[in-house]
């Protein structure tokens, strides 16, 4: 592979990464609106949507071996590649849990706890996903460093709001087998979207790592 060959696949890696990113970032969106607007249509077009990206991931993957086997990277394209294979990676987890939402989607019929603002978790999320993708483009170490609090945050938002749903679980007065079994179910489909965006945000810091180790190598966000 010439040389100039070979910077142009590093080009096209990191621009398609970048593509990756975008339409995780959409089907997110789809799936928290879906949630919001209980848009079963919507929800099965996200969930039919995931054969998609994961074709894109397994492409990708390729792409990195490809450029592993047929160069000899200097150290800072070894590093370049290596990330971008994990963020690819975390993307597609990602994807997973916009799926997830989907899901929840079909089995939800009404908001029996509107203090519990799924919404603005989510979006939180998107948003740490944005700079997350942003900071790789433009190799920015100093954005990467602030997701790692930011996700703090986050994970103090997902704690409250399942305080809230326990809480409000505690208090609510039930008075037939149905009640009990339609509003654990509510519950559980509640818990599980809060856990999923809590982890969307652990997967944004990992790409905020990643990045970091690709610019510095520094390894201070990895874990």
């Amino acid at each position: 592979m010439a040389r100039q060959t070979y910077q142009d696949k590093l080009t096209e890696l990191r621009e398609d990464v970048l593509y990756m990113s975008e339409v995780v970032m959409e089907r997110l969106r789809m799936g928290l609106d879906a949630l919001e607007q209980k848009d079963v249509s919507l929800a099965q077009e996200v969930i039919e949507g995931d054969g998609e990206i994961n074709r894109m991931y397994l492409d990708l993957e390729q792409d990195c071996i490809d450029l592993l086997a047929l160069q000899q990277p200097v150290a800072s394209d070894l590093r370049f590649i290596a990330a971008s294979f994990k963020i690819i990676t975390d993307l597609e987890r990602i994807a997973d849990l916009a799926t997830n939402l989907g899901e929840y989607t079909m089995d939800a019929e009404q908001d029996l706890f509107p203090d519990v603002d799924v919404q603005e978790m989510g979006n939180l999320t998107l948003d740490m996903l944005e700079d997350a993708m942003v900071a790789y483009d433009d190799e920015d170490t100093d954005t990467c460093r602030q997701l790692a609090s930011r996700d703090d945050e986050l994970d103090e938002f997902a704690e409250r709001a399942s305080e809230i749903v326990v809480r409000d679980l505690i208090e609510r007065e039930l008075e037939s087998a149905d009640e009990v079994e339609q509003i654990l179910q509510d519950v559980s489909r509640l818990l599980l979207t809060i856990r999923d965006l809590e982890r969307v945000g652990d997967h944004t810091v990992n790409i905020a790592a990643r990045t970091l180790y690709m610019v510095e190598n520094d390894d201070e966000l990895i874990y």
